[in-house]
């Protein structure tokens, strides 16, 4: 199934070095604590995409890696930051400063160069904190003299912290190429001799991962081992401490079980440290002392707060869920999320605020360092388990999605392209249902050339379903309205359309409903709803959500994978009926 996809970036160098002094020009105002060292990993964030990007147009440009002068000034102006960033979080955030030469080697690289970034998938969707990778490396024994690798994309900055803790040089990174499962890396021989030519030092390789095959990290450590370097030398820091993934290759498998392996995960950063290092400290920086310890509520348990039976649970998704608990305050609850590090999550707080204020969304009392922090309304129910009157939801549907539409426009171009939408609609209904139905989805969609004059991207919500909505106050409440259209999968930012397909498809909708909420939408955002571009995103909307679900119960067993083959089922049923 066609499901997931990378968000890149094409910019100037001069606009992301510009972008990272605005961010580093609020420290010096700041106070010591959390949000300070919140802004310094933004910058570290922002670098890390700078330095990848530099290091990877020269890899294009050569077809192997290696230690130029780019490369090196790059990976050290990271890891003045790095260290910045260590001794933040070592002093428990009383030391903020900056070194005095890192704007110097920051503003050293040519600001008229283009270069492709990435969005490190780690920082953005999945709580992987870079301070992770500071405690693991301080407990890992390794010395001043290990050679850290960074894998990139997101290794580039988390190889410098490791260094940092350890006291090593700047590190050296590595893009592994080739097929996801069976990665391999180009790097030149000169340097590979230079490396393996010491045979007491130790060599670290850092990545976030791994994931179904491990293939980035088995493909460096295929690389030290066919230089002579042995392999009880070799350690891993990765981001958890499962196994391989099932399309791992037996070799990669024996060596990752047996191998020095380091990790200290958010649970022990966030949840078992200590103020001013516990999650539970800065959720009360913003909202008081709480009642109680905090409550997770991720991987679906939230359900348990919204629902009486486990027969009536929605699909989930475990591990494309955020990570959230639940605290209260003064008897009062509130959510606490994961959003995103970085420049991530400052997006996430504005765009939340905004929403409230509209009133469309619950109240936020702001964020720190990755978590926002929002109203709970333990006592609203959600929109699947209550009778609401049809006229005030499409109203008030409208008005949500005429809101976003007028408002929240896309900050480039940060979402699939119609020729996307339709390969992946057809793709996965031929995986699904067969060649006869995806060949008739084939045929009955029109060519993208023929709409890409309609589209007109926004900030989609991309999760419509109806118990994301909560009737309060005889008022509807959008909630999980931020993270959606900035998710690991393919979609990304729509045109409105693809939200009103979405309201059409998971609230049921009549044809005469439809027809009412592209008019509100229309009046409410000042601007035109192609009911063409609508009849081409219905059925891209309903493949995509049918291949989700079932890559989400391939993963997953028991009654959570019942739920999830029963909705694709649904989803593969109204595909068909939109073919005709």
């Amino acid at each position: 199934m066609l499901v997931y996809g990378d968000v890149e970036h094409t910019e100037t160098v001069g606009a992301k070095q510009a972008s990272i002094r605005d961010v580093l020009s609020e420290i010096h105002s700041m106070p010591p604590g959390i949000e300070r060292h919140g802004t310094l990993v933004t910058a570290f964030i922002g670098t890390g995409e700078l330095v990848q990007g530099l290091i990877d147009a020269e890899f294009q440009a050569r077809g192997f890696d290696t230690l130029s002068d780019a490369h090196q000034n790059g990976m050290e102006c990271l890891s003045l930051l790095a260290s910045a960033i260590e001794r933040s979080w070592r002093s428990e955030f009383k030391e903020g400063s900056l070194p005095q030469d890192f704007l110097e080697k920051l503003l050293s690289f040519d600001p008229s160069r283009t270069i492709c970034t990435r969005q490190a998938e780690g920082y953005a969707f999945y709580a992987l904190y870079p301070e992770c990778y500071l405690e693991a490396a301080k407990a890992s024994g390794l010395g001043a003299n290990t050679r850290v690798v960074g894998i990139r994309s997101i290794g580039t900055g988390l190889s410098t912290l490791v260094a940092a803790a350890i006291g090593a040089p700047a590190p050296f990174t590595l893009r592994p190429i080739g097929h996801p499962f069976k990665r391999e890396v180009k790097v030149d021989s000169t340097l590979t001799k230079t490396l393996a030519a010491d045979p007491d030092r130790s060599f670290a390789i850092v990545d976030e991962g791994p994931g179904l095959s491990g293939s980035s990290f088995g493909a460096v450590a295929d690389w030290l081992e066919g230089a002579g370097v042995a392999r009880q030398r070799i350690h891993f820091f990765p981001s958890h401490d499962g196994p391989l993934g099932p399309q791992a290759g037996t070799r990669h498998r024996e060596r990752w079980s047996s191998a020095p392996r380091h990790i200290h995960t958010m649970d022990d950063l966030l949840l078992r440290g200590l103020p001013p290092h516990h999650l539970a400290a800065w959720v009360e920086d913003l909202i008081g002392p709480l009642d109680g310890p905090l409550e997770d509520l991720s991987g679906g348990a939230w359900r348990w707060h919204r629902y009486q039976d486990e027969a009536s649970w929605p699909p989930s998704n475990p591990q494309q869920e955020r990570r959230k608990f639940l605290v209260s305050t003064d008897g009062a609850p509130w959510l606490v999320k994961f959003a995103g590090l970085g420049e991530t999550g400052t997006r996430k707080l504005w765009m939340a605020r905004h929403l409230h204020e509209a009133g469309f969304a619950p109240e936020v009392a702001g964020y720190r360092h990755g978590f926002l922090v929002h109203r709970w309304h333990e006592d609203a129910r959600s929109l699947d388990q209550v009778a609401f009157d049809r006229d005030q939801l499409i109203d008030q549907v409208g008005a949500y999605l005429g809101f976003r539409g007028r408002h929240c426009p896309a900050s480039g171009h940060q979402g699939a392209s119609l020729g996307e939408l339709r390969h992946m609609a057809v793709y996965n209904t031929r995986q699904a249902l067969g060649d006869d139905p995806g060949s008739a989805l084939d045929r009955s969609l029109p060519h993208p050339d023929d709409l890409d004059g309609k589209v007109r991207r926004v900030c989609t919500d991309n999760r419509m379903h109806a118990w994301e909505w909560l009737v309060y106050d005889h008022r509807l409440i959008k909630t999980d309205a931020l993270d959606h259209s900035a998710a690991h999968d393919l979609i990304g930012y729509q045109d409105i359309g693809w939200d009103i397909a979405g309201a059409i498809v998971e609230l049921g909708l009549s044809e005469e409903e439809a027809t009412r909420l592209c008019a509100i939408v229309e009046r409410t955002s000042g601007h035109p709803v192609s009911r063409e571009l609508l009849a081409f995103l219905l059925p891209c909307y309903c493949a995509f959500q049918m291949g989700a679900h079932l890559m989400a119960a391939a993963a997953l067993g028991g009654e959570e994978e019942a739920r999830l083959r029963k909705a694709a089922n649904r989803y593969g049923r109204l595909l068909q009926r939109y073919e005709d």
